[in-house]
């Protein structure tokens, strides 16, 4: 909110009850209850890959938000969304807003809200540029005077990390482990780098035996999650490549001079600056608070609301 910064900071779950379609709750609560519901309540997420997935809860979802941040009162509301969606995909999530009670709604998209809230000089005439790894997904952009001039949207990002973790456990180990473990050993043990995957300690994760159908716990290296996240960091660093194949020539000149910045939850994977860097021969930086670049980017966007106003007609 203008004023305040971050006010409200949730992930977008919603469970809801399977019989009446109530939702029983929302956010962190509802995220809480993900893979251990009884079979009356269902923890499900509304937007998949970037984009809304089921209308009529992301509609409620945001109500929630909105109501929990503004009360009954009707804000103007600017919305993130990848680089690569359609014209559809953007109608759906400014419906999605109005009918939460949006007075008007407006999108941006997650690259240049991410570049902003990084800080970059997004209005100058020099080229600088952003890979946002979100959940759904990677967004990978060059920007210069306030647009953006090249950009990659992959459906690669961290919720892909979870389930390669999952895969590459029930195939190697006959374990069966939920998306919340898959999450923390990618937290603590994920690595983008096989050989650095080394130095890190082993961890302790518990799960179903596939064979006996008991509970079992195991311990596992980083270089084996490693090696499972491999495919969807090699994926990272080809549309990373693709984006700068792209650019202008004066703008990869800028890109070596200035580097590359990483935003969002996925830049925080232990190593991945430097496998990325190695792979383009451009220096690559993380950004001061990446988790919140994109929110804090959206929330400066909407300063120049009048801006927006005035493109919409």
């Amino acid at each position: 909110m203008e004023g305040k910064g971050i006010v409200l900071r949730e992930p977008s779950v919603v469970a809801k009850n399977t019989h009446s379609g109530e939702v029983i709750a929302v956010g962190s609560e509802a995220k809480e209850m993900i893979g251990r519901t009884p079979g009356s309540i269902v923890a499900i997420r509304p937007m998949k890959d970037g984009v809304i997935a089921d209308y009529d809860t992301t509609a409620a979802m945001l109500k929630y938000f909105m109501e929990k941040t503004v009360g009954n009162s009707k804000p103007s509301v600017m919305i993130c969304v990848p680089s690569g969606v359609t014209e559809v995909e953007k109608r759906a999530v400014i419906d999605a807003a109005r009918v939460a009670g949006a007075r008007e709604a407006f999108v941006i998209e997650e690259p240049f809200a991410a570049a902003i809230g990084a800080g970059l000089p997004v209005m100058d005439p020099t080229g600088s540029m952003v890979v946002d790894i979100g959940g759904g997904t990677t967004d990978v952009a060059t920007i210069s005077l306030g647009g953006i001039v090249s950009s990659t949207s992959i459906r690669q990002a961290g919720d892909k990390f979870n389930n390669a973790i999952i895969n590459y456990i029930h195939s190697n180990f006959n374990l069966l482990i939920g998306e919340r473990t898959a999450e923390d050993i990618k937290i603590q043990v994920g690595s983008a780098s096989i050989e650095k995957a080394k130095e890190i300690e082993t961890m302790n994760i518990r799960g179903r035996d596939l064979v006996t159908g008991l509970p079992k716990s195991i311990d596992i290296n980083a270089e084996d999650i490693a090696k499972a996240i491999q495919d969807a960091v090699q994926d990272i660093i080809v549309a990373v490549k693709e984006t700068l194949e792209q650019t202008s020539p004066e703008i990869a000149a800028d890109v070596i001079d200035h580097g590359i910045v990483l935003t969002g939850g996925g830049a925080l994977l232990k190593n991945l600056p430097e496998v990325i860097s190695e792979a383009t021969k451009v220096p690559v930086f993380i950004a001061q608070d990446p988790l919140d670049c994109v929110a804090i980017g959206t929330g400066e966007a909407l300063k120049n609301i009048e801006v927006m106003r005035r493109s919409r007609k």
